[in-house]
């Protein structure tokens, strides 16, 4: 793949993989992206997963014919970007590798070595001339690990952009970006808003033309469409007017209660209502809807003096990525001391921004007269 006259694309397709990082469903794969500046002299920007070192080689040799690469870049030590450095070494003994200090020092836990004879330590602002080519560095701490150095081409207005701007997916993939660059966003880099909103105010600064990511698609058109949505979800705004349902249920009885607020909310005109089975859904999917809309109801069962396992571990991976600036309401069910409302309030309470709606739905263990009125008057609370 051609970027522009100076830059190509020599990453590779995963359709082998199944869960990303180990716990990801990725159905349709992985990209891991890798380029090469070709100028006077020739610059790569990091690996590839350890599994397809030899198609990177090779990939990496078609396009240099008889030349060889001055300096291998390393934006981020990730295994899945960096495990192939020392494959690079031998292949290219006379090359240099760039990067931060703390990637050395990583190197040196992965590989044994930080490469002292053939290394080249930057940090934010440093340049690296090619010939027509200028990289600038920018450092991008916590996007997601703490060395991370994105990379800017001055020439060429690109900016390649380490695990930001990412997706799940292979290249070869037909689906919608924003759906997996969100779920990626918020599985991955969620946590880390506040890094990700530096980092965007110094891409603010930039003239910047191409996006290359170390995951998914380079992105050359439209790019205001996707620093919006980097801008909404790094700062934890709505990016969708909807409510999310996320429910567990034990004999139906909790899911019944959810399944009538969905029914009431769409009633009355809400734009948008996603329901979740916690048990049965991909853990990612729910938070991406959970970060996507303004409002989220959680529906459970009091279990063992506290809540089903599946929403305490959905709960306990919205704190963990920084859930907040969101309206909460909460259903619960028990059959003689329920309990569930209490622990969701206490495990979220500390979030930042979050507001409770002012009505709690108590099922004792079936729906009545008395618990479909109070889902009637959260559905008007919701609503509002």
């Amino acid at each position: 793949m051609q970027i522009t006259k100076d830059i190509q694309y020599i990453g590779v397709n995963d359709h082998d993989i199944d869960l990303f990082e180990g716990q990801y469903i990725v159905e349709n794969g992985m990209a891991y992206n890798s380029y090469v500046i070709i100028d006077d002299k020739i610059a790569v920007l990091d690996t590839v997963d350890t599994h397809f070192g030899e198609e990177w080689l090779q990939n990496l040799k078609k396009v240099l014919g008889a030349r060889t690469p001055d300096y291998l870049i390393i934006q981020h030590m990730e295994p899945d970007h960096s495990a192939n450095i020392d494959t690079f070494v031998k292949a290219y003994p006379d090359a240099v590798i760039v990067a931060s200090a703390p990637a050395f020092n990583m190197m040196r836990q992965f590989f044994g070595t930080d490469y002292a004879d053939r290394r080249q330590i930057i940090k934010e602002g440093d340049t690296l001339e090619l010939g027509s080519h200028t990289l600038q560095f920018i450092a991008a701490p916590m996007v997601h690990w703490p060395e991370v150095m994105v990379t800017y081409d001055s020439l060429d207005k690109v900016l390649f952009s380490a695990d930001g701007f990412g997706k799940f997916g292979a290249l070869d993939a037909d689906e919608d970006w924003a759906c997996e660059a969100r779920r990626y966003y918020f599985g991955i880099v969620g946590k880390y808003g506040m890094q990700v909103q530096n980092l965007l105010k110094k891409a603010a600064a930039l003239d910047i033309r191409t996006i290359c990511p170390l995951h998914g698609p380079v992105l050359k058109e439209n790019l205001e469409y996707y620093v919006s949505l980097y801008q909404v979800w790094s700062s934890y705004g709505v990016e969708s007017e909807g409510i999310m349902i996320a429910y567990t249920s034990v004999y139906g009885n909790t899911k019944a209660a959810a399944e009538l607020l969905a029914a009431k909310l769409t009633e009355k005109g809400c734009p948008k209502v996603v329901t979740a089975d916690l048990a049965r859904e991909d853990m990612a999917e729910c938070m991406e809807d959970a970060f996507r809309y303004g409002k989220l109801v959680l529906a459970t069962t009091t279990y063992n003096t506290e809540i089903f396992p599946y929403m305490r571990e959905f709960i306990d991976e919205l704190i963990s990525h920084n859930y907040q600036n969101r309206t909460v309401a909460l259903i619960e069910n028990g059959s003689w001391a329920p309990m569930a409302a209490k622990v969701m309030r206490a495990k979220l309470e500390n979030c930042k921004n979050i507001t409770f709606a002012e009505n709690t739905v108590q099922i004792k263990s079936a729906l009545n007269d008395e618990s479909k009125a109070q889902i009637e008057a959260l559905a008007e609370e919701l609503i509002k």
